[in-house]
């Protein structure tokens, strides 16, 4: 059997620990965490939206109840209203993030817009000469 020494042992649980450490303190990670965080409380913003205002606008408009449950067989329930319900607040979810991702990625592209306009675009010196050689030929055949 090999001896291991302790040192050697040390260093590696060390390395792991540093590792982790540098995923977890590196900002794409710290951008989920808090993504994910407002995330979850806008979805019950969302749920409160859909809920409080929404549901009952379409039960007074078209006198449909949006949580409505139909009876099936021995005293079950399916739950319609339920389903509608988390479809809206899809949707509601969907169309902000939607318009924020629009909206960011204007953003992001104003600034690569006048880095753009800045380059200047030059030919290469053969088609600058042949460009010469074709204007004068024009000139001459006038």
């Amino acid at each position: 059997m090999k001896k291991v020494d302790k040192k050697q042992l040390a260093g590696k649980g060390k390395g792991f620990i540093d590792e982790f450490k540098a995923f977890v303190l590196r900002g794409n990670v710290m951008d989920m965490a808090v993504g994910v965080i407002i995330g979850t409380a806008f979805a019950s913003i969302i749920s409160a939206l859909t809920d409080d205002f929404i549901n009952p606008l379409i039960n007074g408009l078209g006198g449909a109840e949006v949580a409505g449950r139909i009876k099936i067989y021995g005293g079950q329930y399916l739950n319609y209203g339920h389903f509608i319900t988390a479809v809206i607040n899809f949707l509601i979810m969907a169309f902000v993030l939607f318009i924020m991702l629009k909206a960011v990625n204007r953003l992001m592209t104003v600034g690569k817009k006048k880095q753009e306009d800045e380059v200047v675009v030059t030919k290469p010196e053969d088609v600058v000469i042949l460009e010469e050689i074709r204007d004068l030929l024009k000139k001459k055949t006038k």
